[in-house]
């Protein structure tokens, strides 16, 4: 949105989610905000009035649920999905995990599902409802965001969407402060993640379990601090300043406490997209260990900011190596400034998102004319979501009549 501001558009930020005590100021930023409903009429006349030029989507789901109305009422407007991550591919790497788990399954084996191929995976992820509900959504929209290039040649190679309905854009972060804390200012491992996010709870039990015991039996003062939004009991259940073991709910600046840490520890078992705790991580220049997917398409053709290990005994070694070499530590931050150089670097995926943008916008009925698989699955869509919301609407209208009846 602030990449759209700098071209002087006007941009309206539209949710059906309520207000929250943590939201970005949009309004200082010259962005209006808008409360929508989910499957009411009042989104049409609201849409119809406004007649966007572009219109982008926050994931699939959004797509489901507004773009046929979108298509209906504002035909001309360019249709881009932001998909955040591929979610079947986090969902399918989720049940894997899980069902090793439930088999008791060995360190080896887990390792083995941290590595799988491209064509490992789309079979992992082909008869799931969530991979066919994306696939459709993405060939709907004119293009779609995909946030790294492992993502975007698993759509191409393995799922067949054509490039043309595909665009990088991976985080645009900040370049670093022009100073951070040195190493021997900093102190103690941290983990970051949203509590409501599987794979940061996931990674918390492995850590709580298996891999710290290991960090601290090398580090017997060592401390790890965690920090994330809505932690439930079970998880301040297991705060243990006894064992080092710190869980500390939602960390008012998040930069604040990375930029103390000494090691950023991210044993990340499933997941999807590109992770914003290691690409903090390197902003503030602090190291990091995770697996192979927690480093999946972040990096590019660079050396790695940290190690990447797959068992609990090799995520511990290269944590507590890392923690104490300060030679290789001050490595590694320097391979992080590289990566946010090259791979993140905001300018030039910034200008590349506008022109793509501008391009297809000026172009669109060229664009859509060689996605016949998108045209027919949006004539499907009008004739299935669309009568679903519409039969939601008016159940949701004869229910509230209800109400009002009982209260007179």
């Amino acid at each position: 949105m602030e990449l759209f501001r700098a071209q002087n558009w006007n941009v309206t930020f539209c949710s059906p989610s309520g207000a929250s005590e943590h939201q970005a100021d949009l309004q200082t930023l010259g962005i209006h905000q808008q409360l929508i409903e989910l499957n009411s009429a009042s989104f049409d006349a609201y849409i119809r009035k406004l007649q966007p030029d572009i219109v982008v989507f926050d994931r699939f789901m959004m797509e489901e649920q507004f773009g046929w109305r979108v298509d209906q009422h504002c035909p001309t407007a360019l249709r881009v999905i932001d998909t955040i991550d591929v979610h079947a591919l986090r969902i399918a790497r989720q049940h894997a995990v899980k069902s090793a788990l439930a088999a008791s399954a060995d360190d080896a084996a887990i390792e083995k599902l941290l590595t799988m191929s491209r064509p490992e995976l789309f079979l992992a992820m082909a008869d799931l409802d969530i991979a066919h509900r994306e696939v459709a959504s993405i060939y709907r929209s004119d293009f779609s965001l995909i946030i790294s290039a492992f993502e975007m040649d698993l759509l191409h190679e393995q799922f067949r969407v054509p490039n043309e309905l595909l665009h990088i854009c991976p985080f645009m972060p900040d370049s670093p402060p022009t100073s951070t804390p040195t190493f021997e200012q900093r102190e103690h491992f941290i983990s970051i993640g949203n509590f409501r996010h599987p794979p940061n709870w996931d990674s918390v039990l492995w850590l709580r379990e298996r891999i710290w015991p290991l960090i601290r039996a090398q580090l017997p003062h060592a401390q790890l601090h965690i920090y994330g939004s809505y932690a439930p009991p079970k998880a301040t259940a297991l705060h243990n300043p006894k064992l080092g073991f710190h869980v500390l709910g939602r960390a008012n600046d998040a930069s604040e406490v990375m930029s103390k840490a000494r090691v950023n520890l991210a044993p990340l078992r499933f997941g999807a997209g590109i992770k914003g705790k290691l690409s903090d991580g390197m902003r503030c220049g602090t190291p990091n260990v995770t697996t192979p997917i927690g480093a999946e398409g972040m990096s590019g053709d660079n050396d790695w900011c940290g190690s990447i290990e797959s068992t609990p005994q090799a995520i511990a070694d290269a944590a507590v190596r890392l923690y104490q070499d300060k030679h290789l530590w001050l490595a590694m931050q320097q391979n992080g400034y590289k990566i946010l150089d090259l791979v993140f670097n905001k300018s030039a995926h910034g200008a590349a998102l506008i022109e793509r943008l501008e391009r297809c916008h000026e172009n669109l009925a060229q664009h859509r004319l060689h996605n016949f698989n998108g045209a027919m699955l949006r004539h499907h869509q009008h004739r299935s979501t669309q009568y679903m919301a519409r039969w939601i609407e008016v159940k949701n209208k004869l229910a509230n009549g209800s109400e009002i009846a009982r209260e007179q």
